[in-house]
């Protein structure tokens, strides 16, 4: 079946859009009262089942005993494959309950257009390399080497960035590594293996911190955020607003049949949002669930 052509005009709009450098926040500080052409995005799992409003993640207790807190994280990491995770201050630095307090002011303060140094940091500038993301079923068109050559990750300087950084950040990082650890220890354990074996296999090697933005939309069932996936790595540590909209889809009963409900990821505050890879399903031999 061939595919519907875009709607006219759409090439010409999407020319302007990246060429004002302003991204999606400029678009909405302009103004706009309906989502642009080339933003629409209907929900394709409009039809599928949701689950109850009572219905949700389980909570994970990381203040439990080592031997509990292992069989409790196994057995959600089988069955859901997603969890909150509560009482982890001992690991992580920065204490996150501040954290909603601080957003309100920051969305009350006035916002001005953007200058030259905000919008070079909206696009990419001229002659810099970027750091890609490849996810293909095909074999890799060149060598593991030239891939993590060109396009490993590495850090970036604090003030390679217009304003810099937040000071706050690099300690996030090295606090989301230490949850990280402990929630491999346990999920070693829950496989009746050592705790440090997931930790040897080099699962914690590499990390990423990513930081998503997601304006007030004026038709919000019009577009999607970020459309249905799992994560391809080992272990996905999320810090949640207290909007919400972040849904999982579940399956009851373990086996994925097709019919699963996607269920409402209620902020919990206080909360980490914990939620395995691809990649551990299949070193686990699917004992747990990539969702």
């Amino acid at each position: 079946m061939a595919s519907p052509s875009p709607p006219a005009g759409c090439a010409a709009l999407l020319k302007a859009f990246d060429e004002s450098h302003t991204g999606v926040r400029g678009l909405v500080e302009s103004g706009v009262s309906s989502v642009p052409d080339i933003f629409l995005h209907p929900d394709p799992y409009a039809s599928t089942s949701v689950a109850p409003p009572g219905v949700t993640i389980p909570i994970v207790d990381l203040s439990l005993s080592f031997p509990a807190a292992a069989v409790a994280v196994a057995a959600t990491a089988r069955d859901w494959g997603f969890f909150h995770l509560v009482n982890y201050h001992h690991l992580h630095p920065i204490p996150l309950r501040r954290l909603p307090r601080a957003r309100p002011r920051r969305r009350a303060r006035p916002q001005r257009a953007p200058g030259p140094r905000a919008r070079q940091a909206l696009r990419p500038r001229p002659g810099r390399r970027q750091r890609l993301l490849l996810l293909q079923r095909r074999p890799l068109p060149v060598a593991v080497g030239e891939l993590e050559r060109h396009h490993g990750a590495r850090e970036r300087r604090p003030g390679a960035h217009p304003g810099g950084l937040p000071r706050r950040a690099p300690r996030l990082g090295r606090g989301g590594h230490r949850v990280g650890r402990a929630l491999l220890g346990l999920l070693s354990k829950g496989l009746g293996l050592s705790d440090k074996t997931l930790e040897e296999a080099s699962c914690l090697e590499g990390k990423v911190m990513v930081c998503h933005y997601y304006p007030v939309c004026p038709e919000p069932e019009s577009t999607t955020g970020i459309v249905a996936h799992t994560d391809p790595g080992v272990l996905v540590v999320l810090t949640q607003d207290g909007v919400g909209g972040l849904q999982v889809r579940h399956h009851a009963g373990g086996e994925d049949d097709g019919r699963g409900r996607w269920v409402d990821v209620k902020p919990v505050p206080g909360a980490l949002v914990v939620n395995l890879g691809d990649l551990l399903q299949m070193m686990s031999n699917d004992e747990y669930r990539s969702v």
